[in-house]
This record gives C-alpha cells, sequence and structure tokens, in this order.
C-alpha cells in the first residue's frame, strides 16, 4: 500500500498572529486547539471541509527571520496546492486573494485550474480545481502539456459554477 494524499504541511513563518490571520480570513482555515500547553510560537489549522486532523502547521521564527531563498538561491519546496470542490469556489478564493493583495496568478492546465497565492512572508501557494475524471476531454488532455490564461467565466459555462471537481480523480466516484 502507498501514499494516497497530502495529510499536512508545516510552514516557517516570522509572525504567528499575522500568518493565523491571513490563513483564517483569507482562505478560511480554523484554528485546531492542539498546540502542547508547554510550547509556545506554533499552531494549527484545518482547511474548511478538510477531515485531516490538521491541514496546515505554523511555527514561529520571529521578525528577523529572512525571506525563503527556495528555488531562487536554495533548493526547497515551491508551493503546496490546495483543492476546491467548484468552481465558484476557486472565482471566491481568488476574490478574497486579490483584496487581501495575495493572489499572484492564475491559469490554465487543461486538466486542471488553478490561482497562485501568496502569504504574509511570501511563502507561495496554488488553489485548484480539478476536472472530473468524465469531463475529461481529448481538448482538456492535450492543453496539460501548455499553461494558458484561466478564463473562470468560460470554464464556469463549460463545467458549471457548482460542479464538483476531482470526481473519479482524488475522490472517489
Amino acid at each position: 500500500m502507498g501514499i494516497h494524499r497530502l495529510n499536512h504541511a508545516v510552514l516557517f513563518v516570522r509572525d504567528l498572529a499575522r500568518s493565523i490571520a491571513f490563513y483564517r480570513d483569507v482562505l478560511g482555515f480554523r484554528l485546531i486547539p492542539m498546540t502542547p500547553d508547554n510550547f509556545t510560537g506554533a499552531a494549527f489549522l484545518q482547511a474548511p471541509d478538510s477531515t485531516n486532523d490538521h491541514d496546515l502547521g505554523l511555527f514561529e521564527l520571529g521578525a528577523a527571520a529572512g525571506p525563503s531563498g527556495a528555488g531562487r538561491t536554495s533548493v526547497g519546496l515551491y508551493h503546496l496546492a490546495w483543492e476546491v470542490d467548484t468552481l465558484d469556489d476557486l472565482a471566491a478564493l481568488a476574490d478574497r486573494l486579490a483584496e487581501a493583495g495575495a493572489l499572484s496568478g492564475s491559469s490554465d492546465h487543461g486538466t486542471t485550474k488553478s490561482l497562485y497565492g501568496h502569504d504574509p512572508d511570501g511563502l507561495e501557494f496554488e488553489i485548484v480545481w480539478l476536472v472530473p475524471a468524465d469531463e475529461l476531454d481529448e481538448q482538456a488532455l492535450a492543453a496539460r502539456k501548455r499553461i494558458g490564461r484561466l478564463d473562470l467565466a468560460r470554464e464556469k459555462q463549460r463545467y458549471g459554477g457548482q460542479t464538483r471537481g476531482g470526481v473519479g480523480i482524488s475522490r472517489p466516484v
């Protein structure tokens, strides 16, 4: 039996309260009371519709911590990707990220429709809607080999704003 999904990620952050507020207020994560009583500078959060114990751990380094050099001056993680259920969810998060000044871009990868953002420390993440398995066609599969401009209105017209993404791929039928 092999690995079947990512359970959680842990990020080092400068300001714990600021990071908690971002992930809570912008992305909808909720604080999970599981930090050990004798431990300060850490928090654990769960994504809105997650079944994981927690999805994100945050560990505070303090204001003197330098920016991540991953991908620029050192090896390291580029980004995490979180999946949303519908294109309407993706559109709502695009608005919330833009309002927070945290939307870095978007793209159409054929089988996935993606937003890119950054948290207050500049750590990057992706939010993705996956085309359901029964909706995959030659056009969507061929488009995986290029990165296109995401037109959410067009995608919602094609697939429907409330169509559950990932069915048959990341969610069992």
